[in-house]
């Protein structure tokens, strides 16, 4: 085996950070009225041994907690003297989001939408830009945490430009059940790195607001089989072959086809088959009852949480997998989440 090359000193805007050692640097995103900066804190964790550079983000929406604490277990696991490469850890991109418990910026800009930004656009634009130009385009790969919005919840899954070899890999390596083969979308993230040749993956799992113990040791999970993947820590021998994840092709939200209070028979990752009831919708009262079926057979990978909808509303995310295949994804999403419930610990 080849002896590992010592690394090299790394630096981030003006800051250099030498091998087998960590340094938090902040990014200035933008000032308040009051002239006093807002920073965005990075994490650097340079490995003492050579390999990639590697970001994980979370919070691009600011009320997307999950990932937040994910972030922040992780950094507690990597330990620089041992790692290969370098560990670029951001818990919160949008400050602004985040302080307000909000999606959004102060302009209710999406920032994820955003991307690559403008050096004098909007607040959204200057923060997207300053972040693609001073941390993205450091890194040679990228995991991006997401939850579902405000009463909205997501199946742990990944989504991912499968035609992208590199980002494929890490997609099947982040060990998710349900692979989301998901188009790229302008202004995102994961557009401005894919424009840059760097591969990059979203994990998206739970709703926004909240700390869910088993959708964060899913993304933690995942990251650390990425990191064990791309060479940047020690392998170790399972005892049992990782299962394959399933790709869904295709997905579509079935919408409320009027108001009420919905009353939901299926859960996130329940199988289902075409005209089967996901739900009954009726008034306070229980006049006028409506119900909501399955337009094809897939998998829930998203739901509202909230039991009360407006006509139009989406309701269920389902994911559309080959013929005959949703029993079995069914069967290993089970098999997932009792696996990473065992390892879940909310002391």
């Amino acid at each position: 085996m080849a002896k590992a090359r010592l690394n090299k000193v790394i630096e981030f805007m003006g800051t250099e950070v030498p091998p087998g050692q960590s340094a938090t640097i902040d990014l200035e995103a933008a000032q308040l009225y009051t002239h006093s900066p807002l920073h965005i804190p990075v994490h650097v964790v340079n490995g003492r041994y050579q390999g990639p550079v590697l970001l994980v983000s979370a919070a691009i929406h600011g009320d997307e907690l999950n990932g937040v604490e994910a972030v922040r277990q992780l950094l507690n696991k990597v330990d620089p003297l041992k790692l290969h490469g370098t560990l670029v850890a951001v818990p919160v991109v949008n400050v602004f989001g985040f302080i307000h418990k909000s999606r959004y910026l102060p302009d209710r800009r999406d920032l994820n939408r955003c991307f690559p930004g403008s050096e004098r656009g909007s607040t959204a634009a200057r923060m997207a830009y300053q972040f693609s130009e001073h941390v993205v385009k450091k890194c040679t790969h990228i995991i991006d945490l997401h939850t579902g919005a405000i009463h909205r919840g997501n199946l742990p899954q990944v989504r991912a430009n499968l035609e992208d070899e590199a980002s494929a890999e890490m997609a099947h390596a982040f060990g998710t059940p349900v692979i989301l083969d998901a188009a790229i979308r302008d202004g995102s993230l994961r557009a401005v790195a894919d424009a840059a040749g760097i591969p990059v993956i979203t994990y998206e799992g739970g709703e926004a607001l909240r700390f869910e113990p088993l959708v964060i040791a899913a993304a933690v999970k995942g990251i650390v089989s990425v990191m064990r993947m791309l060479g940047m820590i020690r392998r170790v021998s399972r005892k049992k072959e990782q299962a394959s994840p399933f790709i869904a092709r295709s997905s579509s939200w079935v919408r409320a086809e009027q108001n009420g209070i919905v009353r939901c028979v299926v859960a996130l990752g329940e199988r289902v088959i075409k005209g089967q009831v996901l739900a009954y919708i009726s008034a306070p009262l229980g006049h006028g009852e409506d119900t909501m079926v399955a337009p094809r057979d897939g998998i829930v990978i998203g739901q509202q949480m909230l039991p009360l909808v407006n006509e139009g509303d989406a309701v269920f995310h389902l994911a559309y997998f080959s013929k005959g295949a949703s029993s079995e994804v069914e069967q290993q999403i089970e098999s997932f989440l009792d696996e990473v419930s065992d390892e879940v610990d909310i002391t």
